[in-house]
C-alpha cells in the first residue's frame, strides 16, 4: 500500500484540498438529513429521541474515522491524509455538541436545575458529558497556534481522544442497551484501532531497545 505515496496525483496538495472540501460537504449531509426530518416531521413517533440517538451515533462515527487516519497514513505513506484527522475530529465535536443541545432543549426542556443532577446522578450522562468535555478541549486546542503554545502538553492532551472514544462508545451503548449490532460493530472497530496503536507502540519500543543494546 505504501506504493500509493509514489503516485504523483496523490502527492499534489491541490488534490488533498479537493478531498477535504468533499469530506466537509459529505460530513454535513447527516445534519441536513436530520434537519429535514425535524422540519418535515419524518423522524418517527419520538423525534427528540431519534435526533439525540443519531447525532450521538454520528459523533462516534466521526471520532472513529478520525482515529483511523493515523493507521491509514502509516500504512499508505500518504502525508496528505494527516489534515483529515483534524477535520473529522472537529465534525465529531460538532455532532457531539448537537447531541448535547438536543438533550438539553428537547429532552430536559431547558430545566437547568436538572442538568447538573443528571450529570452527577446518571452514570451514562456522566461518561457522555466527560467525553464531550474532552472533545471540546481538543477542538479548542486543535489550531497550530495552540500546538506551538502547549508544546509537549498538546500531544498529551490530544491522547485523551482514546479515552473520549471509549467513553462515547460506553455512553451510546448504555442508551441503546439491547442493540447488540451497535455494541459489536462500533466496539470491534474501536478495539482494532486501539489495538493497532498498542502494537505499533510496542514495536517502536522493541526497536528502540535493540538500538540501545547494539
Amino acid at each position: 500500500m505504501r506504493s500509493l505515496s509514489q503516485v504523483k496525483a496523490l502527492r499534489n496538495p491541490r488534490f488533498w484540498r479537493i478531498v477535504r472540501a468533499v469530506i466537509f460537504c459529505l460530513a454535513l449531509l447527516p445534519f441536513a438529513y436530520l434537519l429535514q426530518g425535524a422540519v418535515l416531521n419524518t423522524l418517527g413517533a419520538d423525534p427528540a429521541r431519534e435526533l439525540a440517538l443519531e447525532t450521538g451515533r454520528w459523533a462516534l462515527r466521526f471520532l472513529l474515522m478520525s482515529l483511523a487516519i493515523t493507521p491509514l497514513r502509516e500504512q499508505t505513506g500518504l502525508a496528505g491524509l494527516f489534515p483529515l484527522r483534524r477535520t473529522l475530529g472537529l465534525f465529531a465535536l460538532f455532532y457531539a455538541v448537537l447531541h448535547f443541545i438536543i438533550y438539553m432543549v428537547f429532552l430536559l426542556e431547558l430545566r437547568w436545575s436538572e442538568i447538573g443532577s443528571d450529570i452527577v446522578e446518571r452514570p451514562y450522562i456522566t461518561v457522555g458529558f466527560t467525553a464531550l468535555l474532552i472533545l471540546v478541549a481538543m477542538g479548542v486546542t486543535s489550531t497550530k497556534a495552540m500546538m506551538r503554545r502547549l508544546g509537549r502538553r498538546w500531544k498529551r492532551l490530544h491522547q485523551l481522544v482514546y479515552l473520549a472514544s471509549l467513553l462515547a462508545l460506553l455512553h451510546l451503548l448504555w442508551i441503546l442497551r439491547t442493540d447488540l449490532f451497535d455494541a459489536v460493530f462500533y466496539g470491534t472497530l474501536l478495539l482494532l484501532l486501539l489495538g493497532y496503536r498498542l502494537v505499533t507502540r510496542l514495536k517502536r519500543r522493541v526497536k528502540s531497545g535493540r538500538r540501545q543494546t547494539a
